[in-house]
């Protein structure tokens, strides 16, 4: 029984007290070997394209002086989310990415690694950074502060924007659903034709929300080089 709204959202699946629901985030790896074993097929054919329609995107967004494989990271990073974003919309399967625990934690390490490289080699160009050309001199230390501020608030942005929005689909999914109880059979039609219609919309939500990260994130380890 659901004690709460949010109880949809709690690994409460467990065995000896280990939560079993967080292996959600291992199903990925079980589609990995398949586009392997069967070449060429449809999925390896399509997963490609995509693949390389993204290492050409991040490398022309992290410019000529990018290392080489730089954007392998970004593209594991876009394929991680998007294939936890996805099984969370599958039925009695845990959707990892609507927790900050998993999202803060990939946010907040490539912030972390982009900021330590940055000002470790490159910090007269984190500095220059701080102020926006053609800043007047009274503005400087106010700018300085706001830079600042929106530099430590990234992770923070990252990681809650991804968890919002794949709450708030769920959430939505799960209220419609619960009122199906009390409806006429056929104003349950029009709830189900609804709820495919919200699911179609998730899924969008699940593709652009890994896309988005995975952008973001190239843009923001391109300011440090």
């Amino acid at each position: 029984m659901m004690t709460n709204l949010f109880s949809i959202f709690d690994p409460s699946t467990n065995l000896f007290n280990i939560p079993f629901n967080w292996l959600s985030t291992c199903l990925g790896l079980m589609f990995i070997p398949y586009s392997f074993w069967l070449i060429p097929n449809r999925q390896f054919i399509l997963w490609n394209f995509i693949i390389n329609k993204l290492h050409h995107e991040f490398k022309t967004l992290l410019g000529p002086n990018s290392h080489n494989g730089s954007t392998f990271i970004f593209i594991s990073l876009f394929s991680f989310i998007l294939f936890n974003n996805l099984l969370g919309l599958f039925p009695y399967i845990f959707t990892s990415t609507s927790h900050l625990s998993i999202s803060l934690s990939i946010s907040l390490s490539l912030w972390l690694s982009f900021m330590l490289y940055g000002w470790i080699n490159n910090s007269q160009h984190m500095f220059i950074h701080m102020i926006p050309q053609g800043t007047p001199s009274i503005l400087m230390p106010f700018m300085v502060i706001i830079e600042t501020i929106s530099n430590i608030i990234r992770p923070g942005t990252l990681a809650v924007r991804l968890t919002a929005n794949m709450i708030a689909g769920h959430l939505l999914l799960t209220l419609l659903s619960k009122t199906g109880i009390t409806m006429p059979n056929y104003l349950v039609i029009i709830l189900i034709f609804i709820q495919i219609l919200l699911l179609t919309l998730e899924t969008a939500v699940a593709i652009i929300q890994s896309y988005v990260i995975s952008i973001l994130s190239t843009l923001y380890s391109n300011e440090v080089n």
